[in-house]
């Protein structure tokens, strides 16, 4: 059997210029560091939250 191709798992140099000009031209050079600093803190949150909730599970068992 032969094996699988698929062209998109692994992006070459081209491809991921490609999808950095095209996130440019969405969303401005000024935009990008204040969905990044958005991105960043709700992974905090996310985080942070995990941690309360195995806390309150360490103090229930």
């Amino acid at each position: 059997m032969t094996a699988l191709f698929i062209p998109l798992a692994i992006p070459g140099p081209a491809s991921i210029i490609l999808i950095v000009v095209a996130i440019l031209l969405l969303f401005g050079g000024k935009k990008i560091p204040e969905l990044m600093r958005g991105l960043g803190s709700g992974i905090k949150e996310f985080k942070d939250a995990s941690k309360d909730e195995e806390e309150e599970e360490k103090k229930i068992d």
